[in-house]
């Protein structure tokens, strides 16, 4: 056999790393029928990490291992000499100047092109640090974006002279070379946005100025104010890229586009609205390279998952979620699809949006244009023998009894209602014309959802909450006397406002005997509320109460989100 000196990484990771030898001597033994690398085996093998594949590295070459590499500002020059894409290509980026010497870090410790490269460039003499290739091309993302300004750069020069706009495809924003000042603004623009994690972009014209604002974690932050001359370009250039008609300025207009930032793959819904002092575009941003969350992600306790997986796991019946617009609605029922998506099953649904790909499930598209609306769309899906249906939303009244007639018929149907709280939500499918024994045959569970700002983990700290909002939350409930309430003090990871991400409350109604029996006695919605509290429901505030408790967020967040139910 093959002496494992032969192979000195092998010996560190069995050494240094605590691999087995009888695992390493595998590798080694794959790899000579292989073009993979050892480490490559052991990856995909699941015996090693990155982490530790490129410690070992760093041992095996002498080369300094960095754990979170970080363009320094000093170096940020050097970046204008070396395109993103060859630093992509290549997995190295420098990292700091001093004097005449380059700190580069790298991931392949034998690639000693892009060090020659980079030498021959600046003149300078280039040290290699080892990283690690998410952590890499992480630095090599921020640095490119540190370097475009993120917009600010180029809103000095927007509105100058007028300029010649093309429709060419995209594909990294950051790798872009066109020097046109309104398409690096547009680009630098959306950069941003997605730097700060925004959902939405408005862009807002007014007499004298136009205000650009982000929308960040369900509250909007004025970012710029470019100049009203820009206007116009700006807009064209959004209309061009959303495949949009650039000459009719009288009335709304809706595209859509996809983009790289980052490396990310992103999808951007336009839509444009005039007004008295010119059009008004309001960008919907959505990152699908983050995927679809488990129920477990968007913030359901461990006590009501198994209630919502036994609802959304029935053979046939209803399950709605209720709450309003930007509250997360769609997001929980494509967590619920995919929970139960299976090659066993046949899902279908029709959106309006699409706004993510779900594998193995057929996705309609709603097109009004064509007559292709909820209700038509519904129609045709019942003849694709389904065995789960999800309808974006119920807005109409043929659409509801479509919808009831669909579960009673032995289809599990999942959609969204625009309704303040659970309980409503029965009511509003009788107000719609379903009559109420059906609806309260049809219906298996109601989910009232809304998103509250979570407390930055780096600036987190203790604080009193004023006695009035605590008496408010709490309800006569006395105040625990080893709770510990926290708030953010505002740091750069969060924009100085104190939150950082969202998580979500819950309100979950199952409709039982006694629910079933007051919506056949067409009972309003605040008596099923009443009935459901009585039987153990846990109510938006109550949800949030116990958020609070844990930490995650603050008095404030939830009386904001939660102000309806006083």
């Amino acid at each position: 056999m093959r002496p494992l000196k032969w192979r000195q990484l092998g010996e560190i990771l069995i050494r240094d790393k605590g691999i087995s030898e009888d695992v390493v001597r595998q590798a080694l033994r794959e790899q000579e029928s292989s073009s993979l690398r050892l480490g490559e085996i052991l990856k995909e093998q699941g015996e090693t990490t990155e982490v530790i594949l490129a410690e070992a590295l760093a041992t095996q070459s002498g080369m300094e291992y960095v754990a979170e590499p970080k363009v320094k500002t000093s170096a940020l020059h050097l970046l204008t000499t070396v395109p993103i894409s060859y630093a992509k290509e290549n997995l190295a980026v420098p990292l700091e100047i001093d004097g005449q010497t380059i700190r580069l870090a790298v991931v392949d410790p034998s690639n000693n092109q892009i060090l020659n490269d980079l030498s021959v460039l600046t003149g300078c003499r280039i040290i290699p640090c080892l990283a690690e290739p998410d952590k890499l091309i992480e630095a090599i993302n921020q640095g490119y974006e540190t370097l475009s300004g993120g917009g600010d750069s180029s809103i000095s020069d927007i509105g100058q002279e007028d300029l010649e706009l093309d429709g060419s495809q995209i594909e990294d924003l950051l790798d872009t070379s066109d020097e046109a000042p309104i398409i690096r603004f547009v680009n630098g623009l959306l950069t941003q946005a997605y730097r700060q994690r925004a959902s939405d972009i408005h862009i807002e014209p007014f007499e004298t100025e136009v205000i650009v604002r982000y929308r960040v974690d369900g509250v909007l932050y004025e970012v710029q104010r470019p100049p009203h001359r820009a206007l116009s370009n700006i807009i064209s250039r959004l209309k061009i890229m959303a495949n949009l008609d650039i000459a009719e300025k009288r009335l709304p207009q809706d595209g859509r586009f996809s983009v790289r930032i980052a490396g990310k793959q992103g999808d951007i819904r336009v839509s444009t609205l005039p007004t008295v002092f010119g059009e008004r575009v309001v960008l919907r941003l959505l990152d699908k390279s983050s995927g679809v969350l488990g129920l477990g992600d968007i913030g359901v306790d461990a006590e009501m998952l198994p209630q919502i997986k036994k609802m959304i796991q029935k053979s046939h019946g209803i399950f709605l979620v209720t709450g309003p617009t930007g509250a997360g609605k769609t997001t929980t029922l494509y967590s619920a699809l995919s929970s139960i998506n299976s090659h066993e099953q046949n899902i279908i649904t029709v959106e309006d949006p699409i706004e993510y790909q779900l594998p193995g499930v057929g996705q309609i598209q709603v097109n009004p244009k064509i007559g292709l609306t909820f209700a038509q769309g519904l129609r045709s899906i019942l003849r694709q023998d389904p065995d789960v249906i999800m309808i974006g939303e119920i807005r109409d009244s043929e659409t509801a009894k479509i919808a009831v007639q669909a579960a009673l018929t032995g289809h599990l149907v999942f959609s969204t209602l625009h309704t303040n709280d659970s309980a409503g939500a029965l009511a509003r499918l009788v107000d719609m014309g379903v009559e109420p024994f059906l609806a309260a045959s049809a219906l298996v569970g109601v989910l009232a959802q809304r998103l509250v700002r979570t407390v930055c983990p780096h600036c987190r700290i203790s604080y009193q909450p004023d006695e009035k909002l605590l008496a408010e939350l709490f309800d006569g409930i006395a105040v625990p006397t080893q709770a510990t309430f926290y708030r953010g003090r505002g740091c750069s990871h969060c924009m100085q406002v104190g939150y950082l991400g969202r998580t979500g409350l819950y309100e979950l109604l199952e409709v039982t005997d006694p629910i079933r029996h007051l919506v056949t006695s067409n009972a309003d919605a605040a008596t099923i509320r009443q009935q459901a509290l009585k039987m153990g429901m846990r109510s938006l505030r109550q949800a949030g109460l116990s958020k609070v408790l844990a930490g995650q967020t603050t008095v404030e967040e939830i009386l904001r989100v939660t102000q309806e139910e006083v």
